[in-house]
């Protein structure tokens, strides 16, 4: 009686899972959100921390679910060669510097391809697990980061006025600490970011560092961004992963990491959205880092996003915005934190960075050097105007290093929790 009352309870509620039950409806969500996302596999990998990648038919991928995409041309390659059009200005100095940052870049790679390759004609997919969407507190915002709706007050450390942009950066349960530009007309924006795995306090908490471009008004602002990220609420675990992310309305209803939600359209057979990276820095050792490339493609207005000045890894399409369709207002750089206890006593002990405050002399914490911003012009070039932003300076502060440097260097990152931030 006791075994037929306990398979009637699990058939009306749904399943068990990590000493969770959960309700028949959710199973059903999950179920129908994996059909979505899940496409018939050319080839299947299993990477040794874990993951499986799914070698997808390019014209088989999740975007071009979106109601916007139905009838997309998929752009195989950008109109042109963004790397080649700055060559021509650089000096040799900067040549042998670009091609040292090339270098440790291409040292950075994805345990998965350890064990295979996906072909050509196809994308490489990290297979979203059902676990995880089953973790999630909602099956349809699974993959978004959190929304603030709430109107932020602006930090003491910011120094400009209380506009639109200025209150995008400061958001409730968010906290950044970043190098910020605007007031001009932003096609791309580029920097070599220090990998680090910093701690993740609570699951549902995620840190990310990364180059984002932004328009529109702080309650329902466009971004595109790249970098990486500590995650696992989305990602399952707290491995540091290659990430990408996009919303059109301050993450409300649309928008998502990856290839979680229909939107990123993806080109290369190389890298995998969402997968893990390695190696990672530790201090005083080797720099790792990746070198991220968000830029407008002029004849197309796809926004792209370049790997390692080599690799193009696939773009989102105009269609999927508005003000971003024709190019950003600001653009940031740095890292960023989300938890319910931001803001709180006690504060959240998730990591920025590296966890360490900004160190601009032994580079022992979150840093991003060669700071690159495409407006009008025809080049890269460093920004003509910067500011630095810190919410919760003694949790998260920032660090920017430009006196005896020819290229201005930015540190931000910290504990989160200290005695400084209690």
């Amino acid at each position: 009686m006791v075994i037929i009352l306990g398979v009637a309870l699990i058939g009306y509620f749904g399943v068990l899972g990590e000493g969770n039950m959960f309700s028949k409806q959710k199973v059903l969500e999950v179920e129908r959100k994996l059909s979505q996302l899940r496409k018939p596999a050319v080839k299947s990998i299993q990477s040794e921390d874990g993951d499986i990648i799914d070698c997808i038919d390019i014209y088989k991928q999740p975007a071009l679910d979106h109601p916007a995409l139905k009838n997309h041309t998929i752009q195989m390659a950008p109109s042109y060669d963004p790397t080649k059009e700055t060559e021509s200005t650089m000096t040799k100095l900067e040549r042998l510097e670009r091609k040292r940052n090339q270098q440790a870049s291409m040292m950075v790679t994805q345990p998965w391809k350890k064990n295979g390759s996906c072909p050509q004609g196809t994308i490489p997919v990290r297979r979203i697990r059902k676990e995880d969407l089953l973790r999630a507190s909602s099956v349809e915002a699974y993959g978004r980061k959190k929304h603030s709706s709430s109107r932020p007050h602006v930090s003491h450390e910011s120094s400009t006025s209380d506009s639109n942009r200025t209150v995008n950066v400061l958001q409730a349960n968010h906290s950044k600490a970043i190098l910020l530009t605007e007031g001009y007309r932003y096609n791309g924006a580029k920097g070599d970011i220090k990998v680090w795995t910093p701690n993740v306090d609570f699951d549902d908490d995620y840190t990310t560092s990364k180059v984002c471009l932004i328009n529109g008004p702080y309650w329902a602002f466009e971004s595109v961004e790249s970098g990486w990220a500590v995650n696992p609420s989305v990602y399952g675990d707290r491995q540091t992963r290659f990430m990408v992310y996009w919303t059109v309305d301050g993450s409300k209803k649309t928008g998502c990491f990856d290839l979680t939600c229909p939107g990123f359209v993806q080109t290369s057979h190389e890298i995998a959205l969402g997968a893990a990276i390695y190696p990672i820095s530790v201090p005083y050792g080797l720099p790792y880092e990746i070198i991220v490339y968000v830029f407008k493609d002029p004849v197309t207005s796809n926004w792209w996003v370049q790997y390692g000045e080599k690799i193009n890894i696939g773009y989102w399409p105009p269609e999927l915005f508005m003000a971003l369709r024709v190019h950003a207002e600001a653009v940031e750089w740095g890292g960023e934190v989300y938890s319910a206890r931001v803001g709180t006593n006690p504060h959240t002990k998730t990591g920025m960075g590296n966890g360490n405050f900004p160190d601009g002399i032994f580079g022992d914490s979150g840093v991003i050097k060669r700071i690159r911003i495409h407006d009008n012009s025809a080049e890269l070039k460093f920004p003509e105007w910067v500011e630095t932003y810190a919410d919760e300076f003694n949790c998260y502060d920032v660090d920017y290093v430009s006196d005896y440097l020819e290229d201005p260097e930015f540190y931000y990152g910290g504990p989160g929790h200290n005695p400084k931030c209690p």
